[in-house]
């Protein structure tokens, strides 16, 4: 990247303020004749290219070495050379895998994650038509500078950041930076306020968005990082990535485990030699042990389950980009949601016909036949520029009554309004095409956003019928009579349109807005001929109102469902857009997000409030309008601020800085932009709002289960501790050689361990609150239920200890081995619910379990009774007294552990009862 001198050109210059004059003056250059060659080269070295930064990331190898800074890997490594030096090369291996792997995954994570930019830089035009020296020439779109004069045609994208000079019927989509559903309609006439959203200056355009319609001149009034596009890059590139619930609470366990390894080493070390036992014996009991009150199986457990878990939402059209983020939703508190694409279905469509002093659904309802119906439907049909293509041929008729687009749009170019105008005419009956042949187009007068309408007209055969469509305040004080009914009748006696009439016209027109629907008004006139010259103060005069349209983007069909969910499951969701305050709140209520009346902060409020008044009132707050990407990230960031753990969902480029700082980002994978994809950690294939429901509850189970896991494993090696510990304090000699206590500890924290990750999700699941974010992972009894369940193993293991020896039985220390291994899978097999029974959850519920108990079993066995294997691990085969003596503490664990779930479940019948109450 070439290095630049500081821009002459103010980033924050208002441009939209000021009239073409005084822009093309401040950038000193003639719109007429654009930049000198000579002046362009010289701006291009001042301002650099016009192109995004790429900041250069870290390496794959730095990231790499970076994964090992973890205190838990720093740890499992060191028992890898521990066991190795003991002559444990299995055991040294497995570990070294583990730890290779989880940090494979990790660095294609966050190298994945770096992408984000490159896909800001790939929305830059490659070629743009631009005036230089009084010539018009094709060029790269990286080499404009402010000042050049550059032209827009339908179908370019923006190349820089443009204040507009001159426009015909000019129509950009702007989704991707404002959330806006809505193409909007450009004019060169400057806008007196500074701080209007950017989506209300219509007099700029923006590098990135997309023109649907017309044509146009611009001035470059910012390049490269200096445009709109540009400081989004800033805010993704220094948004940081937050790290989740799980491994902030990973790394926490991982400290506070290292520090407990070598409290436990130094007093079994010391035990053991006031005991009188041999230093080395004691020594590599104690290294033993510590390598086996390490879970080294927890990075595999975790990498799996959340491996499954993306695996298993993939086929829930919920495609994960980065591991953790599967488990961190089952952590969210807050689902900030945009609404465009999101929430609703990104398409135009009538809602509602006003006409003859009714409200309609259709004009089907209106009755396609009648006078009315018929007038409506031409013009809804006729007033367009919408043009089918293969998909639907000339004459096709519609395939459903109701209006409804859904899949019925295929092969339809054209404005999105115009488009939907067009669905609810065909959905009747009235086939542009068919329409065209009878009454063919022989003149219009095209959109103009000055007068804010639109005319068509067609030859009637007794004259001309002229179609005009627009905003109501523009169109109304143009009509002078109303279309009254089905017998042609006209409202008001006098032929004109009574100061009332139209009074209560307009209240309609301003009620539909509030309610959050784009009003258009449909009126008509008949002419004798094309009027010459055709103007529009001679057609759209002296009109005939036919009735007003309400369109609005609705919302998908199953997202109120979610959003009802989401409530119930703890969750709180809020819809942050770009969209207009009153489209927001009419949306947010039909979603059951706010009430009808709920408050709605704008783009505007925020500005004017400082940090400490965002968090004051960000938990009460439940719609935000015209916003922009700054103010998304300050929303996120107050909610998080308040300890709130925060899912951002998106689709367009606007919004990828607060999906990346967010806690977890959700970006849209068929509407959405590259931008916001590589931002997000997960995507929605189908773009539902509602497959966050059921990815919720899969990250809920999988936290559950990692939690299993923890509780199962760390409560065996417990019990492994407490023996080893309190053995000595008993007069009885070492229960168990270190090649005891590595073997129960592979064979135990191995496959039932990974078992535990296909445990199917608890009942209740999306009933209770989501866990807080600071919340321990040994809460709810956790830590206690592994000190008591862990003492219960140990004495149970020096019990049978105590038996052989007194017993005078010369295997007990195979014994004491073998109630170790048998005590924790049983503990494996309770451990699967906090609350419900094993015998109500079935042995059957999770195979894979059952399956890995069973194997384990068998090679304690083998351990037990192999010649070959008596050798390796110092053991010699049991009686059947011997081996019934081992399986019975199988049975105190499991009934102790049923004993204290049935408490826990009376505690919570106890809770409930008393806040009914």
């Amino acid at each position: 990247m070439n290095q630049r001198r500081e821009s002459t050109t103010a980033p924050s210059e208002p441009w939209h303020t000021l009239d073409v004059g005084e822009v093309a003056a401040r950038l000193e250059v003639r719109p007429e004749r654009g930049l000198s060659e000579e002046e362009a080269a010289a701006r291009l070295a001042s301002h650099g290219p016009n192109e995004l930064e790429q900041v250069r990331g870290q390496s794959p190898l730095g990231i790499f070495v970076a994964q090992f800074r973890d205190v838990l890997i720093l740890i499992l490594l060191a028992a890898a050379g521990i066991a190795a030096l003991l002559g444990e090369l299995s055991d040294a291996v497995v570990i070294g895998v583990i730890v290779a792997l989880n940090a494979i995954i990790g660095t294609v994570q966050e190298y994945r994650a770096e992408k984000a930019l490159s896909a800001l830089r790939r929305m830059s035009a490659p070629e743009v038509s631009v005036r230089r020296g009084g010539h018009t020439r094709r060029m790269p779109g990286r080499g404009l500078v402010p000042g050049d004069v550059v032209a827009l045609e339908a179908g370019n994208v923006v190349p820089a950041d443009v204040r507009l000079v001159e426009v015909a019927d000019l129509q950009v989509d702007e989704s991707a930076l404002t959330g806006e559903s809505v193409a909007v309609d450009k004019s060169p006439k400057s806008i007196s306020a500074a701080d209007v959203p950017l989506g209300d200056r219509r007099n700029m355009a923006y590098k990135g968005t997309n023109v649907t319609r017309g044509h146009g001149h611009a001035l470059v009034v910012a390049t490269g990082m200096y445009t709109e596009l540009g400081g989004i890059a800033r805010l993704i590139r220094d948004a940081g990535t937050l790290k989740t619930p799980l491994q902030q609470r990973l790394a926490r366990f991982s400290r506070r485990l290292a520090v407990a390894v070598l409290g436990i080493v130094a007093v079994v070390f010391a035990a053991g030699l006031i005991r009188g036992e041999e230093v080395l014996l004691m020594f590599l009991t104690s290294v033993s042990l510590a390598v086996a009150a390490i879970p080294e199986a927890l990075p595999a457990v975790v990498t799996i389950s959340l491996a499954l878990g993306a695996q298993r939402m993939s086929r829930r059209q919920a495609l994960i980009r980065r591991l953790p983020a599967v488990e961190s939703l089952g952590s969210v508190t807050w689902i900030c949601s945009d609404k465009t694409g999101t929430l609703t279905k990104n398409r135009m469509h009538v809602e509602v016909l006003y006409a003859a002093g009714t409200h309609f659904a259709t004009l089907s309802e209106i009755g396609a036949e009648s006078a009315l119906g018929r007038s409506l439907g031409h013009a809804l049909a006729l007033c367009t520029d919408v043009v089918a293509g293969p998909a639907r041929a000339a004459g096709a008729a519609a395939d459903d009554d109701d209006g409804d687009d859904d899949g019925t749009n295929a092969g339809l170019v054209g404005d999105p309004t115009e488009v939907a105008l067009y669905l609810a005419a065909r959905a009747a009956g009235y086939d542009k095409a068919v329409l065209e042949r009878e009454q063919p187009r022989v003149a219009e007068l095209a959109f103009d956003a000055e007068r804010r309408a639109m005319s068509t007209l067609h030859d009637a055969g007794a004259g001309v019928v002229a179609y005009v469509k627009g905003a109501p305040e523009a169109l109304l004080p143009r009509c002078v009579s109303a279309f009254g009914g089905d017998d042609g009748e006209r409202a008001g006696d006098d032929g004109g349109l009574g100061e009332l009439d139209l009074g209560s016209i307009q209240r309609v027109a301003e009620e539909l807005a509030a309610r959050g629907y784009r009003v258009l008004a449909l009126a008509r006139r008949t002419l004798d001929e094309v009027p010459a010259p055709l103007t529009a103060d001679v057609v759209e005069t002296e009109l005939e109102l036919l009735g007003l349209v309400g369109l609005i983007d609705p919302p998908r069909d199953e997202v109120p469902q979610a959003i009802a969910d989401c409530q119930s499951a703890g969750i709180t969701p809020v819809m942050i857009t770009g969209d207009h305050p009153g489209t927001a709140r009419a949306i947010a209520a039909r979603l059951g997000i706010a009430g009808a009346d709920g408050e709605v902060l704008t783009g505007r409020d925020l500005d004017a409030m400082s940090e400490e008044e965002l968090a004051a009132r960000v938990l009460s707050v439940r719609v935000y309008a015209r916003v922009n990407p700054a103010q998304k990230i300050a929303i996120v960031r107050a909610l998080q601020a308040r300890g709130q753990f925060v899912a951002m969902t998106g689709d367009g480029v606007n919004d990828a800085p607060a999906l990346k700082r967010a806690d977890i980002g959700v970006a849209m994978g068929q509407g959405g932009t590259d931008v916001a994809r590589e931002a997000g950690a997960m995507i929605l294939l189908d773009d539902d709002f509602a497959t966050i429901v059921g990815a919720v509850r899969e990250g809920r189970r999988i936290f559950d289960n990692i939690r299993k896991f923890i509780k199962y494993t760390m409560t065996s090696n417990a019990g492994e501790i407490w023996t080893l510990l309190l053995a000595p304090f008993f007069g009885l000699p070492l229960p168990l050689l270190p090649i005891h206590i590595l073997w129960v500890n592979l064979v135990t924290d191995g496959l039932p361990g990974l078992a535990l990750a296909a445990e199917p999700g608890e009942r209740g699941l999306m009933q209770r609150p989501p866990r807080p974010p600071g919340e321990s992972i040994f809460a709810h009894g956790m830590w206690q239920h592994m000190v008591w369940v862990g003492l219960l193993i140990g004495a149970l293991s020096i019990g049978t200890q105590a038996w052989g020896l007194a017993s005078g039985r010369a295997g007990w220390q195979t014994m004491v081995f073998t109630v170790l291994t048998l005590s924790q899978l049983a503990h494996a097999m309770v451990v699967r619910s906090e609350r419900e029974s094993l015998f109500s959850q079935g042995l059957l519920s999770n195979r894979p379990l059952l399956g890995a108990v069973g194997l384990t079993v068998g090679l304690q066995l083998a351990v037990i009774y192999l010649p070959g294997l008596n050798a390796v691990f110092r053991t010699q085969p049991l009686s059947a007294l011997e081996l019934a003596a081992c399986f019975a503490p199988v049975l105190v664990v499991v009934a102790a552990v049923e004993i204290e779930k049935a408490m826990w479940r009376r505690r919570d019948r106890s809770a409930r009862a008393r806040q009914s109450t």
